[in-house]
Parts: structure tokens; C-alpha cells; sequence
């Protein structure tokens, strides 16, 4: 399985969807089976999955062939530590608001020199305890993903330093709380919300790092990769069977009727 980390490292972009609401380990593999994504995220912070729902997502993804990173609320150690006993490639900050923030993020999860996060070689990260402790925490300060999520205006104008930080890989564009932090919500292409891309991406630029966002639309995904975007979640699991509701709503029209009962 190739990670995502890698993929954004060699300039590719990548497809990626969020699951949570609806979770199974079932719906996972359908994704990879329908095939053009190469990786997920698993919403912990707004659904509050547990470690073991972690897990089996995490496996399901390997199985797969699809790497995943959990967002989750920056306030506790022990939580984002675990994920990547877990089995998760990477982690994103939900609400970060400035770089101390994000550095403390960084701190939790690489090990000495880097950050200062407990040992542990009973996760899967560690291959269930088969490696050696200076090659796990070496492997791990390379391969471990750290996405920082720019969701609110304070975000956006310490993006530059927060994008500056050794060991944050991605910034991700929360559009629906970003729009609606800067006054206008649900208006993705308004330009208060171009504007706060702009600057993201040209933080991204300048340090070397690389970006991603929710998309909505064809067209605003397109807005999206034109100004640089490598990282593209167009989906979630709800979004998926909502769509799949209509679409056979639709193909079998005329047996439906407005009548819930």
C-alpha cells in the first residue's frame, strides 16, 4: 500500500474519502473495490468512534489498499497517540487556531528529538512489538502524516507559520466552517472564502508543504486544483447514500411517489 504522505510527496494528487457517521468496515471496502480513491479519513471528531472502530476501519482500509488519517479535536494526547497505534497513517487537527497549536500536534506525535510522544511497540505501528525500538521510532518520525485543519479566520492568518512548522505535512480547507467564520456560509466561491485559499496556498508554496479541502462541486473542486490542491475529499459515507438513495429514486421514478408511508 502506498501512503498518502508519499503520493503528496511526489507531487500526486489524491482522492479521499471521509466516513463516520455510517461507520462499517464493509462500506470501506466498497470504496476500494469501486476503485479512484487512494485513501480515507475517519471522522472521530464529530462521531466519537472508538479505538476499536478505529481499528477495523484501519484494517478494512489496508485490505483495501487505502491509507487513512483520522480528524480528531487537538486537546488530548493520549487520543492522538493511539490513533496511530491504531493502525492510522496519520492524524488531522480539527480547530487549530495558531502555531503553537499546531507545534504542540507535531509534539504528540513524533518521538525523540523531533517531539516527545511515549513509546509503545504493541500497536500496530510498531508491528505488534516485531520491531526493534530505535528502528520504530525512527520509521515512525518519517512516515507518520500530520494534517493541520485551517477551518476559522483566525487559522487563516497565521497559516503562513503554522504551514512553516517542521513535521506538518498538509493543510486542509474545512469549507463549511470556514465560510461560515468568515461570514458567509455556504457560499464556497465567495470571494472572502478564494481569498483565505489564496493565502493557504501560498503558505503552502512558500514552506514546501501541500494542501487539501472538502470539496462541494465539479466546479469548485476544479476552482480547488487549479489554484494547487493536491488532496481532494469530495465524499463521506452520508453523502454516498444519499446519493445512492436519489440515484435509485430516480432510475425507478415512476414507481416512487411523495408518500413516506
Amino acid at each position: 500500500m502506498t501512503s498518502l504522505k508519499s503520493r503528496l510527496q511526489r507531487g500526486e494528487r489524491v482522492n479521499v474519502f471521509a466516513i463516520g457517521r455510517i461507520f462499517h468496515p464493509n462500506i470501506i471496502e466498497m470504496y476500494g473495490i469501486h476503485g479512484g480513491f487512494q485513501g480515507f479519513w475517519i471522522d472521530e471528531e464529530h462521531t466519537g468512534l472508538g479505538m476499536k472502530d478505529i481499528e477495523l476501519a484501519t484494517m478494512a482500509g489496508r485490505a483495501a489498499g487505502l491509507d487513512s488519517f483520522v480528524r480528531l479535536a487537538p486537546t488530548d494526547y493520549a487520543k492522538v497517540m493511539r490513533m496511530f497505534e491504531a493502525g492510522a497513517g496519520g492524524v488531522m487537527a480539527a480547530q487549530i487556531n495558531s502555531p503553537a497549536e499546531a507545534e504542540r500536534i507535531v509534539q504528540w506525535v513524533k518521538f525523540a528529538p523531533r517531539g516527545r510522544r511515549g513509546v509503545n511497540v504493541g500497536g500496530y505501528d510498531g508491528r505488534y512489538n516485531t520491531l526493534g525500538l530505535a528502528e520504530f521510532c525512527e520509521k515512525s518520525n518519517r512516515e507518520t502524516f500530520v494534517a493541520i485543519q485551517i477551518e476559522t479566520a483566525q487559522a487563516v492568518q497565521t497559516c503562513d507559520e503554522i504551514a512553516a512548522i517542521d513535521g506538518v505535512d498538509l493543510l486542509f480547507i474545512g469549507p463549511s466552517d470556514l465560510s461560515q467564520e468568515l461570514g458567509v456560509p455556504g457560499q464556497f466561491m465567495h470571494e472572502r472564502c478564494l481569498e483565505a485559499i489564496d493565502r493557504v496556498a501560498a503558505a503552502c508554496r512558500r514552506h514546501g508543504k501541500t494542501w487539501g479541502a472538502v470539496t462541494t462541486t465539479p466546479e469548485h473542486a476544479a476552482m480547488l486544483v487549479e489554484k494547487g490542491c493536491l488532496m481532494l475529499s469530495p465524499t463521506n459515507d452520508v453523502r454516498s447514500m444519499n446519493a445512492g438513495i436519489q440515484s435509485v429514486k430516480q432510475t425507478f421514478g415512476r414507481f416512487f411517489t411523495d408518500k413516506t408511508s
